[in-house]
Order: structure tokens, then sequence, then C-alpha cells
């Protein structure tokens, strides 16, 4: 069996860099140069998705999905959303607001899975940003908080993106809750 993990987030979380750092495949990216208020960002976004894949110690393989981050792109969650099992919600740790894109993100992840049940693991990025910011703020707020046909896994992650290690064994924790839910 073959399970499709999505990444998503907001511009510059590091969802395009997760998928490259745990990636056993070359990645297909629709990465291009950014023309608007991202370019303050980073040079460039994903304007579609990015595609990888691992392949498990079990011979099982993984489809790594990297969803844009821009909500004019959203027509693009949409389709990821339907072929994805599982979801690894990136919150860029350092952001002014990360608990508003958790919010967003959830929030428009409820409206497109209706009538589907879709594992969420939610994991900090940026860390090195906002280093004496708590993680219990996210927790915090997905206790508060219910989005239909959205289930966050408990406990957030700190996550590198950057950081393969890190990286694979969040999406094979993610692809073992999928497995066992059956």
């Amino acid at each position: 069996m073959e399970w499709s993990i999505l990444f998503m987030g907001p511009v510059g979380a590091g969802k395009t860099q997760a998928v490259r750092s745990a990636s056993d495949i070359e990645v297909v990216s629709t990465d291009v140069r950014a023309s608007d208020e991202t370019a303050r960002l980073k040079p460039d976004t994903t304007v579609a998705m990015d595609v990888g894949a691992i392949h498990t110690p079990a011979g099982r393989r993984v489809r790594l999905l990297g969803a844009p981050g821009q909500d004019r792109f959203d027509f693009m969650w949409d389709i990821l959303l339907r072929q994805a099992h599982g979801v690894v919600l990136l919150v860029h740790h350092g952001a002014a607001d990360p608990v508003a894109d958790l919010d967003h993100h959830l929030a428009q992840m409820g409206r497109r899975v209706r009538g589907r049940s879709l594992p969420v693991l939610v994991a900090a990025t940026h860390g090195d940003k906002a280093p004496h910011r708590p993680l219990d703020a996210y927790a915090r707020h997905l206790e508060s908080r219910r989005h239909e046909g959205v289930h966050p896994i408990p406990g957030i992650r700190r996550l590198d993106a950057r950081n393969r290690d890190q990286v694979r064994e969040s999406v094979l924790y993610l692809a073992d809750i999928i497995r066992l839910r059956g």
C-alpha cells in the first residue's frame, strides 16, 4: 500500500525543504521566482506542488506532497488534500502570529475534507527564530478548537525541515498512525 503525506502551512514554513530533505527520489518541484510580497521572505515560491517519496524499511512507499503556502494557490489544496492520507502541518514558529497561521490552515483543511477523517501532525519549524516561545500555545489552541474532519495528533513537535532524520521520523510516525487506523 502507498500513502500520501501532505506538507501544508504558511509561506516560508519549510514545506519544500522538508520534502527535499526526506525524499529518496529527486523531487519534482514547481518553485518559481516570487513576484509579490512573498519575495520579501524568500526568492522562490511553490505554485502547484512538490513531489517526493520515501521507501520504508518494510518495503512500502510514502509519497510526499508539498502544498503552496499562498492562499491564492488554494485550489491546489483541494486537489492535494483529496490525495492525502495525512498532513504534516508546518507552523513557522518565528512568525508574528503562528497560532493564527495554525488556525487558518486547520480551518481551510476542515472546509475541504468534510466527510473524511484526516490525521494531522503539527510541527513547529524555525524554532531558532523564537527559541524562548513555548509550544504550549499551539497545544492549548488545538484543545480549544475543533475543525470538522481534521484530527490533530496530540503533541506538537519541533522540526528542522533541513534535517533529513527529523523529517523522515515525523513522516513515518504519521504513516504508522494512518496504518493503525486502517
